[in-house]
């Protein structure tokens, strides 16, 4: 069985990895980020994550990221999308494919395909010497030089890399944008969130003959907690 502090030790450890993983990323905002971002400026139509295995979940999240700032965006799975949901590409879409080692075969299985439609693509890899990286116009660096997993097996710091890259480029995106709090508030409708933000004082406020009103010195305080008619039917239940 497990001590206490070994278990302290092995968290500890994971998250140290990681923030390394994280602050290594600082070095890596350069010229083919810029052109990222300007590629997905310049898009008429959405900007499409894939992603294979924990890359694809981390890809969801990325594409929620962006639709929920300003940046029209959605996943595709590119299994899927080798089965016909390709289709739901367009030649106005930008995609964003995301492999750590790029070389994801559901994905270069696209490569062709994505070229002959005249599709931009931006890729998020972990070697900037893949065959994804070459293909795409502008590659992001996610390269980690260890994963938080002792085995060296379970993506870990890789996909909080991928992660945190694609938080990057959706928040360089959204100030690009000019996006707002307004704007903000009109993605997320639902919950305490956008309570507060879309519901203004105008919204629950009554005004004109709507305003109740009572007149000074004449009426009297059941009258003016329930109405005239609220008064009266309260009066006779109190009398019987």
């Amino acid at each position: 069985m497990n001590s206490d502090s070994s278990l302290i030790s092995s968290a500890l450890r994971t998250i140290e990895i990681e923030s390394r993983a994280v602050s290594e990323l600082l070095n890596r905002i350069d010229a083919d980020f810029v052109k990222a971002c300007e590629i997905m400026l310049a898009c008429e139509g959405r900007v499409v994550v894939i992603g294979m295995g924990k890359s694809g979940h981390i890809g969801k999240k990325i594409a929620a990221t962006l639709a929920s700032t300003g940046t029209t965006a959605m996943y595709v799975h590119p299994a899927e999308a080798s089965h016909g949901d390709i289709g739901m590409i367009t030649a106005h879409d930008v995609v964003l494919a995301i492999s750590n080692s790029g070389t994801t075969e559901e994905i270069l299985f696209l490569l062709p395909i994505l070229k002959r439609k005249g599709i931009p693509l931006v890729s998020l890899t972990g070697d900037k010497r893949s065959e994804l990286a070459k293909a795409a116009s502008a590659n992001l660096d996610a390269k980690v030089d260890e994963e938080a997993c002792p085995l060296g097996l379970a993506p870990t710091s890789s996909t909080t890399a991928a992660l945190v890259l694609g938080d990057a480029l959706a928040m360089a995106l959204l100030e690009a944008r000019g996006f707002t709090r307004d704007d903000f508030a009109i993605s997320h409708p639902g919950g305490n969130l956008g309570r507060r933000l879309l519901i203004k004082v105008r919204d629950v406020m009554h005004s004109g003959d709507a305003i109740p009103k009572v007149l000074s010195g004449t009426t009297s305080l059941p009258e003016a907690l329930l109405g005239n008619e609220q008064q009266r039917l309260w009066s006779n239940n109190h009398n019987r």
